[in-house]
């Protein structure tokens, strides 16, 4: 009996195992056609989204073009919207870094829409004028910054595994701007941390670990030093996390984090921070990844939402790069794909996502920054190519 039985046995293990393989192919993008990583990156929905009446009228949103490489990739943006008929028009604006404010008109579109993507904004260095960037942060209280550092299929690096959120608190901290001369010679800059603040972030990057089925949150300190500003940042994470006991928690020292994450970059998932850290630790993460030229981002508030770069939003690029019209779109696509589903066009999202994602893997176009020698056009038309 034992024996007439397991041939029996074999075949449903077989029939169990090609179920299995084709089941996967279906949730697993990177397998298309019955090969890995084929001419689309096609991820499968077994539940379409149901949208509420009204949900495709078309939205505003303010866009900024900035300075340097900006105009060259918000305008590879606009040419990508449009070849896949998305539901968004853009109310442009020139607002260049060296202004002393950004004008009112512009205020005033991205309140009334509630969404802006924008290139770089150059930040002179030294001297008086202060920087749009944090302007623009503390005037709409974009509270939260968020930069996804992850490995995108077919680009190689360092490190594998690499899939890190960084969520920078945004309004206060040394970016707060007090600072003043004592006396010649002595200059004292405050760095201001709230409990409100602390509590906002960290809810905030509770909340999105909750809602995107993430693991563990890190808060980086320096409370070892800083005993009061980042011990009250401490405590209000720790605070925070006693309300997700499905999520796993733990604190790091700013300096050993950066060492840990050149090392082993793969035991972080999301990260909380104040705001001068969050920058230092988001633009380590992207150069470990990739490079800033491919990791989106964010800043969010209560009412309103920035898209830009998602590492070094300020940098405008090299002048080369302006001049060759070489600057890597990469970045800005995907944070649009972010913004469209922060309106709530997730399929529009996910045929962006996916073509930016075949044209990377293929690797037949890339810029010099991921080793190719594609122009910014080139690598547009590549993508528009993909979209399905």
């Amino acid at each position: 009996m034992a024996r007439r039985s397991l041939p029996i046995l074999k075949q449903l293990l077989q029939r169990s195992s090609s179920e299995s393989s084709s089941s996967s192919s279906l949730l697993n993008p990177s397998i298309v056609g019955g090969g890995l990583l084929g001419t689309r990156y096609e991820p499968k929905r077994s539940v379409t989204y149901m949208p509420r009446p009204g949900d495709g009228t078309p939205r505003a949103v303010t866009l900024i073009p900035g300075d340097g490489i900006g105009p060259l990739v918000t305008g590879a943006v606009e040419q990508v919207m449009e070849a896949m008929h998305a539901p968004v028009f853009f109310e442009k604006f020139e607002v260049h870094g060296d202004m002393p404010k950004v004008p009112e008109e512009v205020m005033d579109s991205i309140k009334k829409n509630k969404v802006c993507l924008k290139g770089g904004l150059a930040t002179p260095v030294g001297g008086g004028v202060s920087s749009l960037n944090v302007e623009l942060r503390k005037e709409l209280d974009l509270f939260a910054s968020l930069v996804n550092c992850f490995n995108l299929p077919g680009l190689a690096t360092r490190h594998e595994n690499v899939d890190i959120v960084v969520i920078r608190e945004n309004t206060e901290g040394e970016y707060a701007g007090l600072e003043h001369e004592v006396v010649p010679g002595v200059v004292e800059s405050l760095k201001v941390i709230t409990k409100f603040c602390s509590e906002r972030i960290a809810k905030y990057a509770f909340e999105y670990a909750y809602l995107n089925n993430r693991k563990k949150v890190t808060a980086v300190h320096k409370a070892n030093i800083m005993k009061l500003a980042d011990g009250l940042f401490l405590e209000s994470c720790r605070e925070v996390a006693k309300k997700y006991p499905g999520i796993q928690y733990n604190e790091i020292i700013v300096d050993n984090c950066c060492m840990q994450l050149v090392s082993k970059p793969e035991q972080f998932d999301v990260m909380v921070t104040p705001n001068l850290y969050g920058n230092l630790v988001a633009n380590t993460a992207a150069g470990i990844a990739g490079g800033t030229g491919v990791m989106p981002g964010g800043n969010v508030g209560a009412d309103h939402a920035i898209f830009e770069q998602g590492a070094s939003a300020g940098n405008v690029g090299k002048i080369e790069l302006v001049e060759q019209k070489k600057a890597n779109p990469t970045a800005l696509l995907l944070s649009s794909a972010m913004m469209l589903r922060h309106l709530q066009f997730p399929s529009f999202a996910d045929r962006l996502e996916c073509a930016v994602m075949s044209v990377v893997s293929e690797g037949k176009y890339r810029t010099k920054d991921l080793g190719g020698t594609s122009t910014t056009q080139e690598v547009v038309d590549a993508v528009i190519d993909k979209l399905a």
